[in-house]
């Protein structure tokens, strides 16, 4: 299952220092993937690329930006689930491509 960030969020920028992934953005910022620039996904608060979170997969047990977050604005996203072998192929494919 994929996390996101709701609008409990303080844009205290705790959760993208410790993504792995560099999935997480500022309210606002674009975001790319693939050599390719996407619009922001929230204008009012930081939020996750999911194309880009693996829930740390690969990197730690459980999400890191679960366990930093002071607003615990960071939840289950169940609009975006994926098992633990796809995460892994995701990681993957970052590692060559490219975070």
């Amino acid at each position: 299952m994929a996390v996101l960030i709701t609008d409990e969020c303080i844009d205290c920028n705790a959760c993208e220092i410790e993504c792995p992934n560099n999935a997480i953005y500022d309210a606002g910022v674009t975001w790319d993937y693939e050599g390719e620039e996407h619009e922001a996904l929230s204008e009012d608060h930081t939020y996750i690329a999911y194309e880009k979170c693996t829930e740390c997969a690969g990197f730690y047990d459980e999400p890191q930006c679960t366990l930093v977050c002071p607003s615990e604005a960071i939840v289950s996203d169940p609009d975006h689930q994926e098992t633990s072998e796809e995460l892994l192929a995701k990681k993957e494919h970052l590692d060559l491509v490219g975070r």
